[in-house]
């Protein structure tokens, strides 16, 4: 009896053992499935948008600036409620700065190129998602939202700013390489004075304009002198707007948000 009972005995244990096996494999076939599926969902895709503009997710060739430029200073307009719109913009999920890796190191050389003269870089903006220029878009069809008329675009009505180009369906801060900024002085502990502010609509903004002090003129000619020095070409409407002339991405727009996982 003594026997058959341990022969039992040890056919039971066989039986349990091999049914953990395959319980256990059937795990982990299941979750090398879900691991797939979950690769597979963050895959980067492209596609082209009705006006035929080539729209894309993928973020591996941007950096986040504060690693590559630890020297700047940021103010992200568009993650506040001080802009010209009034409310924090779509996509701007953090108060984060994102440029190609290019673009990045091309402003780190600036970076360190002004701070021999006492400044620092200040940054109003880099990359932009499409969702974000898509929702200045839709504000400026709303003529009636005129909440920041008198901080941003005093002189004009808000009817002309899509006609006369200050708003438009894409922005070169959307292709990754394009940057807002300005200077910082390191010894009055201020923003330099340029002369006018950033995103204002209007004349005043153009680099070249005369209707300034010779003293604001001449800070407009630094920044853009050190930019333009490094590869940068300057917007001749904004004295603050520059974009990486070899830019990697001249024809493409991305989409991802700006927060701390898009990078990821």
């Amino acid at each position: 009896m003594k026997k058959k009972a341990y022969w039992l005995i040890s056919l039971l244990m066989i039986l349990l053992m091999s049914l953990c096996f395959v319980c256990g494999c059937g795990d982990q076939s299941a979750n090398e499935e879900n691991d797939t599926t979950e690769v597979a969902a963050e895959e980067p895709t492209t596609a082209v948008a009705d006006d035929g503009v080539i729209l894309s997710d993928d973020s591996s060739d941007f950096v986040l600036v504060t690693d590559v430029v630890p020297d700047a200073i940021f103010e992200i307009r568009y993650y506040s409620t001080y802009n010209f719109v009034g409310d924090r913009i779509d996509g701007y999920e953090e108060p984060l700065a994102f440029l190609t890796e290019e673009a990045a190191e091309a402003l780190k050389e600036v970076s360190d190129d002004v701070k021999e003269d006492g400044y620092r870089l200040k940054i109003y903006d880099a990359y932009r998602p499409q969702e974000a220029v898509t929702n200045f878009v839709e504000w400026a069809k709303d003529e009636d939202d005129t909440r920041m008329k008198e901080y941003f675009y005093p002189e004009l009505d808000k009817d002309v700013l899509f006609p006369q180009g200050y708003i438009a369906e894409h922005s070169g801060h959307s292709r990754g390489s394009t940057v807002d900024l300005t200077l910082f002085d390191m010894e009055t502990e201020k923003e330099v004075d340029m002369g006018g502010t950033f995103d204002y609509f209007g004349e005043e903004s153009h680099p070249d304009y005369k209707g300034i002090t010779d003293e604001q003129y001449n800070n407009r000619m630094i920044l853009r002198d050190a930019m333009t020095e490094h590869g940068f070409k300057p917007l001749p409407e904004e004295w603050w707007h520059f974009t990486l002339e070899d830019e990697p991405f001249p024809d493409t727009y991305f989409t991802f948000p700006v927060n701390s996982e898009a990078l990821n």
